[in-house]
């Protein structure tokens, strides 16, 4: 779903968009392809990652790392990986607990696992529907973070974020990518919050 979404996304904006998953035949990617006629392609992870200028990790945070190795470490090198997951661990049900968490991240670790790309986390906060389409709700005005240790990679990152409607103004910067340990601690709330609510198109507003 949130690949989906992204992806549609970006190719409204006019990018070329190839998405991976571990055959070139899942069905989920071939009724993408299919849903956007000639403007997108499917292939593996590695033909995506390696087709791919920038990386959206939009894979479920427990099997993350293997599909990024299954990419190749070749197609992943120097690039820009935007990483939206988060490390959520439903063996025990619902609601999912973290399998990553408190001195450590998921975030994090794609960065130790793949030391040569540039890493950002980053729309991990939200509902996929609110990641490209801020307006949404409250016109706009609530807030989305990043954190990455490359800051031109980051800069990148918040040029694609304004392309998805997100004003400047509400882009925070929180840090290096052990600011992912945050983010990813706030899923246990937003679940709950969306449990509560029956509603996920709700967000963070920073009031001070």
């Amino acid at each position: 779903m949130v690949g989906d979404t992204i992806g549609s996304k970006l190719i409204e904006l006019g990018h070329s968009v190839m998405i991976g998953s571990r055959t070139k035949d899942n069905e989920k990617a071939q009724a993408f392809v299919a849903k956007h006629a000639g403007k997108a392609t499917a292939g593996t992870f590695a033909d995506a990652a390696a087709f791919a200028e920038i990386i959206f990790n939009c894979t479920a945070g427990a099997g993350s790392i293997d599909a990024l190795k299954m990419a190749g470490e070749q197609n992943i090198d120097g690039k820009i990986i935007i990483d939206v997951s988060n490390p959520l661990d439903f063996s025990k049900g619902m609601p999912p607990s973290l399998s990553v968490v408190n001195t450590n991240s998921l975030g994090e670790e794609i960065q130790k696992t793949f030391p040569q790309a540039k890493v950002v986390k980053t729309l991990n906060t939200m509902w996929c529907g609110l990641m490209v389409n801020p307006a949404m709700i409250n016109d706009g005005d609530h807030h989305v973070f990043l954190g990455g240790n490359d800051a031109a990679a980051k800069e990148e990152v918040k040029k694609m974020l304004k392309s998805f409607g997100w004003l400047e103004k509400n882009i925070i910067d929180l840090g290096d990518i052990t600011t992912s340990r945050g983010t990813e601690m706030y899923l246990p709330l937003w679940l709950r919050i969306w449990g509560a609510t029956n509603n996920g198109a709700f967000n963070i507003k920073i009031v001070s």
